[in-house]
């Protein structure tokens, strides 16, 4: 498509967007509804038809809610027989700016997204003429300070994959220095044999999750459920620190236990078998119960990755894009010098790896590769995401919401101590969690009052709103919680 086509095309998005420049929530959704509505048991008779239905092709056993999104509108999710709840877990953190967000609508109808969408590329061999110009005006704006480049790819698991591949490739490159393969390399790849498939490893911690792909299906440590019956790398694991709450009254336990954690990641890093090349960390452990350490602890595993020669990779798949107050969660870190790698996907609705410079580029092509390495429909959507979150104070106004939504809950906490502890994530945007003894009929009782939560680990419930989530949400998010913990 020609520029001035390309102008005509995103005109309408910008003038829209300049309209709703100074505007709130209840101005971009103008039927957002005021407050949750549940009609019937949930799920309810049209659901239960709808999805015995769907059960004859599809496996159905881990519906949540059967939805009709064409009615969904703003933070508010209505399923199939009608029901409006308030969603604070927004499709596992994925939904950045609202259901049926009007800026993005008219961006999904621009001619640059319909011809994406029926164009589809194999970006690798054919991108668009305008590729460049689309990464740089959204992924790329949004790049992590130090990152300069940017791998696309489909999932957070394949970018996570795609990462790892980057640092073997880098790892056994210094190893080889300017030699190019030898024979032995060669054919011993195609067996699955040193050295051409070196016995290197990634090291990730107990209780995090990467993803369900066989390879991040190695760094994953949430659950069983993931792992059971599938082979597994022999990769090493970390401990994550388990903090103590409130964290002022435990701060010298905490700190003893993140720095027992940092010893025993530079020793596996030390003496793992398997070579270490690459640790992977998630900001916050998420699936595997919202489990947080110190800026301090982040700040050690990039001192120990950097004086082992290691990648150090921040897997910002669920942290990223605002949710904890910053738009990259690692940016609480304040570290001294960049990580190596950052993954991301969900609120970005697109998915890849950052990277700090062309050294992570593989010596010759293909050896980062497949079909479609990404695609131009979701960047398009993430450079939208992207301005809107800036035109709006997005990320800032998700750390006020959060600071407001935890002040409340903190107060919840008080009347009910045997049903919310440990509550975690102050100063952490909208990312925030407890433990509760009943945590399934908590979630449960919840939804039928009008109210979409999640669950992480063994016992913690998690909130992941959007990041239009505003105090008048939070106000209705803490009334339900309170008449379902008073009955």
């Amino acid at each position: 498509m020609l520029a001035s086509t390309r102008r005509i095309a995103l005109r309408p998005v910008l003038r829209s967007a300049a309209l709703t420049r100074t505007l709130g929530t209840a101005s971009i959704f103008k039927n957002e509804p005021a407050k949750p509505s549940v009609r019937t048991s949930l799920p309810g008779p049209k659901s239960k038809d709808a999805i015995q239905k769907l059960d004859t092709v599809f496996d159905t056993r881990s519906i949540n809610m059967l939805v009709d999104y064409k009615k969904c509108n703003g933070n508010y999710i209505v399923d199939h027989d009608d029901n409006v709840l308030l969603d604070a877990f927004a499709q596992i953190a994925s939904i950045p700016l609202g259901y049926n967000n009007p800026v993005l609508a008219e961006i999904a109808s621009s001619q640059d997204m319909v011809g994406a969408i029926i164009n589809r590329p194999a970006i690798g061999n054919f991108p668009s003429s305008e590729w460049a110009d689309t990464l740089e005006a959204g992924l790329l704006k949004a790049a992590p300070k130090g990152m300069s480049q940017v791998f696309t790819s489909m999932t957070g698991s394949d970018a996570n994959e795609t990462a790892y591949k980057a640092a073997f490739i880098w790892r056994r490159s210094q190893e080889r220095g300017a030699a190019d393969f030898t024979e032995e390399e060669i054919s011993s790849s195609m067996a699955n044999q040193a050295p051409g498939s070196p016995n290197y490893s990634i090291l990730s911690f107990k209780g995090g999750f990467h993803g369900r792909l066989f390879g991040s299906l190695s760094t994953t440590r949430s659950k069983p459920i993931h792992k059971l019956d599938i082979p597994a790398f022999d990769w090493p694991a970390a401990p994550f620190p388990q903090l103590k709450y409130p964290l002022e009254a435990n701060a010298a336990a905490n700190a003893a236990e993140e720095q027992r954690c940092l010893a025993e990641t530079e020793r596996l890093i030390k003496e793992f078998h398997n070579p270490v090349a690459a640790v992977i960390v998630e900001p916050i452990q998420s699936e595997g119960g919202d489990n947080h350490a110190s800026p301090a602890f982040f700040k050690g595993l990039r001192e120990i990755t950097k004086r082992h020669n290691v990648m150090f990779i921040v897997d910002e798949v669920q942290t990223g894009v605002g949710a904890t107050g910053k738009f990259w969660a690692h940016e609480h870190w304040d570290l001294p010098e960049a990580p190596d790698m950052v993954t991301f996907s969900k609120k970005a609705q697109a998915a890849g790896f950052y990277y700090r410079d062309s050294a992570l580029r593989p010596n010759k092509p293909y050896r980062q590769f497949n079909t479609w390495m990404g695609d131009p429909v979701r960047a398009i959507l993430f450079r939208g995401i992207h301005d809107e979150v800036q035109r709006h104070g997005l990320v800032e106004k998700t750390a006020q919401v959060g600071n407001y939504l935890f002040g409340k809950l903190e107060k919840l906490a008080e009347q009910f101590p045997n049903e919310i502890s440990n509550l975690r994530g102050k100063g952490q945007g909208t990312f925030i969690a407890w433990d509760s003894p009943r945590r399934d009929e908590v979630i449960r009782l919840a939804k039928q009052s009008g109210l979409n939560i999640g669950g992480s680990g063994e016992r913690s419930i998690r909130l992941r709103p959007m990041l239009i989530f505003e105090e008048r949400h939070a106000d209705i998010l803490v009334d339900i919680l309170s008449s379902v913990l008073k009955k």
